[in-house]
């Protein structure tokens, strides 16, 4: 009697088979198995690394912030306001400082125009004596 293959069944089967055995064998099974998977077949890595930020595997910091702000909400109500007006204060703020700096750049160009300008509407001595002689 044939046993059947490890990837017979359902479709995900041997995914879930491999990741119970990562996970039972830790983080550094993960990232051994992404390295390999890097290093034998690049996309198979990507995929792992796909997976294990999409799955929460990994504890990412702002990048975990920015997959909540993505989201609707968190359900907590007082929580949400608050991001929302503290998320619109931010980008007003900045909003008002790129207006600020566009000003900054135009009266720079400004000032450098006129100083241009007014150099070029001095008289040259040197023009002038050879102009004469």
């Amino acid at each position: 009697m044939q046993s059947a293959p490890a990837f017979a069944g359902r479709p995900g089967a041997f995914l879930s088979r491999a990741e119970s055995w990562l996970d039972a064998r830790g983080r550094g099974a993960w990232i051994a198995a992404m390295v390999l998977g890097f290093i034998l077949f690049w996309p198979v890595g990507l995929a792992f690394v796909l997976y294990m930020t999409m799955s929460g595997k990994w504890s990412l910091g702002r990048g975990a912030v920015r997959s909540v702000s993505r989201m609707g909400g968190t359900g907590n109500a007082a929580f949400d306001s608050y991001k929302e007006a503290t998320l619109r204060r931010l980008e007003d703020e900045q909003r008002a400082f790129e207006e600020f700096l566009q000003r900054l750049r135009e009266a720079k160009d400004k000032a450098e125009f006129d100083q241009f300008m007014d150099e070029q509407s001095k008289p040259r001595g040197d023009d002038d004596a050879r102009e004469v002689a």
